[in-house]
């Protein structure tokens, strides 16, 4: 018999068999690792097996290449810390998703189940938006591609970087983007240099670049060959986050508008 312990994230599950279901965790010690649920589909066990929850795990199979089972005991339940606020919560489903469909199987990455618990236990806090976008640059560099804020690709100031190149995602500072900033990709306020933490909270509409920014790499590099694309839950908080910016906007417009008539 194989067996392990480990704790980690749900990130995914589907029912299987007579009240079962595969529950797939990002482990602290065995990555992204799926294994099958006895009575999952229980009222009591579908409490504790909602995305985002943080469990201790008893894992065991006859070999170390079968699917296994799981025996699961609740932490922490993170989607509950943030059930009435629908985009962090939409956000914790992406960053869950993503992770799903974007990291190869039993491959260990200790550094991202750590800096998605962080991502999760800043949920809560109003600067949940920043520690998202942060989160998705950590998993494009997980995944192989950084995004290297360091230096100017084009040879200017360092301490003025406020584009991304499409191309090899390092940052462009304002004199060396200025003939091409039209095919530069906006850096958000909050992580440009020059901030020096002055505005560490950003916008809504510096959070909705952020996630333009991090979106533009996850279409054309970790998902451009993905037989199903972006995850539904990525595109749908991005939509979601979107729509309440312009929504928001036009208010302060209107509001603006009736001031300058008064």
């Amino acid at each position: 018999m194989e067996s392990w312990t480990d704790k980690g994230l749900i990130i995914a599950l589907r029912p299987h068999g007579e009240g079962g279901a595969v529950v797939s965790i990002l482990t602290e010690n065995h990555g992204r690792h799926a294994g099958y649920v006895h009575g999952a589909q229980s009222s009591k066990k579908r409490a504790m097996l909602e995305i985002g929850t943080d469990v201790a795990i008893d894992w065991q199979a006859r070999t170390s290449d079968q699917l296994g089972t799981y025996k699961l005991e609740q932490i922490k339940n993170w989607s509950g810390a943030v059930i009435d606020h629908s985009h962090r919560l939409s956000s914790l489903l992406s960053a869950c998703h993503l992770c799903e469909l974007a990291l190869p199987e039993r491959e260990k990455h200790t550094e991202l189940y750590h800096g998605t618990c962080a991502l999760f236990e800043m949920l809560p806090q109003d600067i949940w938006g920043e520690a998202y976008v942060m989160w998705e640059i950590a998993l494009l560099g997980e995944l192989g591609f950084a995004i290297d804020l360091s230096t100017c690709a084009a040879g200017g100031d360092s301490e003025d970087l406020i584009y991304i190149s499409p191309k090899t995602g390092r940052a462009v500072s304002r004199e060396g983007g200025a003939a091409y900033k039209d095919k530069l990709l906006p850096l958000p306020d909050f992580l440009k240099k020059n901030n020096h933490g002055s505005n560490l909270l950003g916008t809504e509409e510096d959070l909705l670049t952020g996630l333009n920014l991090t979106g533009y790499f996850l279409e054309h590099i970790v998902f451009a060959q993905h037989s199903k694309g972006i995850p539904e839950a990525r595109l749908r908080f991005h939509a979601q986050f979107a729509k309440k910016v312009q929504m928001n906007t036009e208010e302060i417009n209107i509001d603006e508008l009736l001031r300058d008539s008064a």
